[in-house]
Formats: C-alpha cells, sequence, structure tokens
C-alpha cells in the first residue's frame, strides 16, 4: 500500500501498554504505529484467508466427493433365485 492510501487511526491505550510497546518497536527497529499496522494487517489476512478456505470446502461439499464403487446392483440381480 502506498503512503497516499494509508489513512490515521487513533487507538487509546493504558500507560504501562503503550510504555511495552516502545521497548519492543525499538528490539524490532519499528514504531509502535509499525507494531500495529503489521498486527491489523495480520488478522485481516488470516480472516481473508479464513474466508476463501471456507467457501472452497462449501463449494466442494455441494459437488460432492466421489467415494468409489460402480453401479448398484438391482434387487433381481441380488436375490437370483
Amino acid at each position: 500500500m502506498t503512503q497516499a492510501q494509508r489513512q490515521n487511526l487513533t487507538v487509546s491505550l493504558n500507560v504501562q501498554t503503550i510504555r511495552k510497546a516502545k521497548i519492543l518497536a525499538a528490539k524490532r527497529s519499528t514504531s509502535i504505529s509499525g507494531l500495529v499496522a503489521e498486527q491489523i494487517e495480520a488478522l485481516v489476512g488470516e480472516d481473508e484467508a479464513y474466508e476463501r478456505a471456507a467457501a472452497s470446502a462449501i463449494a466442494r461439499m455441494k459437488r460432492g466427493f466421489h467415494l468409489g464403487g460402480g453401479p448398484y446392483a438391482s434387487r433381481d440381480e441380488l436375490h437370483e433365485r
């Protein structure tokens, strides 16, 4: 995503969480904003992947599965006298 396509977001966190987030961000050579953006993008990506997988599974179930076997025998064939 280019800079022109980005939009700011305001998030309120408690002071202790912000302090820890600053340390974590420094360890990862990024900013708190970068950490938050990365996590939200990951969550959205995971949700989209789940939706695609669910749609694919439903489509496969609607098509059905061929489990082998041939045509059914007639009643007369099963009960030859």
